[in-house]
């Protein structure tokens, strides 16, 4: 399994090359000048070269590509044109906010997914069944904005208990305002709930039929016993690895969700980086949210062969 991982790891350094040279050539084709967005309309032609000098930018492309991937493998992130100040920090920052976010949703999102979808199909075509997969599919083909915006609307206008905003200042830790994290978390528990119980009732409905669960059931052990002890934990499969897909999503891409409740994660830095066209803190932010998704994809595989050793081999 050891040499297993190690090739996963070795994928993965591959896929960040991959997405460093892809974000690299988009941001150099976008139209515009980085120099003259720094120095604004009135900028003149001697100010707008010195300031690509200093920037580098009057260098050729594969040199500043191979300039910036050696900074970056040294840790060096570079400087952010918007904060005027490096951007490991600020990355750094805003990465362990949407780090805290991300926790905070998957523990209540995963086992809540999993009890919902067991109870599906333990109970496939009750009442509770339908009423249960009808909300999901709903939850699901809502936007999040939708979502989020009904629950602002209820909650901090109609119902003023719960702040509408999520505003924390630099530097705070986002656990000190736990109420302000309510209404964010619930609409990335509904999304992530409507899709992950929905494949875990899929999984779990193939595994009950199943002729090992039909054996165990006929020599006599308990239904909850079938249930937790041999269908449940070949049921998981799907649901684990979807779990580490999610992983990379509720880490890095959250820029809606942080976009309208103003949480300053790494989203919403995104965002930033991209109105104030802050180079340097985009592509930081799109590998870092690419290594995100690669970890999940990666704890998902060793979390996989666990449970089912014959994907060791």
């Amino acid at each position: 399994m050891s040499a297993l991982i190690l090739r996963r790891v070795a994928l993965l350094g591959l896929i960040l090359l991959a997405v460093s040279l892809l974000t690299f050539a988009i941001v150099n084709v976008l139209p515009g000048n980085v120099a003259h967005a720094i120095l604004g309309e009135t900028a003149t032609a001697e100010e707008i070269r010195a300031v690509e000098q200093r920037l580098g930018l009057d260098r050729p492309l594969v040199e500043r590509y191979l300039g910036w991937v050696g900074a970056m493998l040294r840790g060096d992130f570079g400087t952010s044109l918007a904060f005027n100040q490096p951007v490991a920090p600020v990355l750094l920052a805003r990465l362990w906010n949407s780090a805290i976010l991300a926790a905070l949703v998957l523990a209540v999102a995963v086992p809540l997914s999993l009890a919902v979808g067991v109870a599906c199909a333990v109970f496939q075509g009750s009442l509770l069944d339908r009423a249960l997969s009808a909300f999901a599919v709903v939850a699901f083909a809502l936007p999040e904005f939708v979502i989020g915006l009904a629950l602002i609307l209820a909650f901090s206008i109609w119902w003023p208990i719960l702040p509408g905003s999520s505003l924390i200042g630099p530097g705070e830790n986002p656990l000190a305002q736990p109420e302000a994290l309510v209404l964010p978390i619930t609409v990335l528990v509904l999304h992530q709930l409507a899709h992950l119980s929905q494949i875990t009732r899929a999984s779990m409905i193939g595994v009950l039929d199943s002729n090992y669960v039909r054996t165990a059931e006929l020599k006599g052990l308990p239904r909850l016993t079938v249930i937790v002890r041999h269908a449940l934990r070949n049921a998981l499969l799907p649901t684990v690895a979807e779990v580490g897909m999610h992983f990379g999503y509720v880490l890095g891409g959250l820029v809606v969700v942080e976009t309208l409740f103003s949480y300053a994660g790494i989203g919403q830095l995104m965002v930033m980086s991209v109105s104030h066209r802050d180079v340097p803190t985009l592509q930081a932010t799109v590998l870092v949210v690419a290594a995100a998704y690669g970890v999940g994809n990666l704890l998902a595989d060793v979390v996989s062969m666990r449970l089912n050793p014959r994907l060791r081999s």
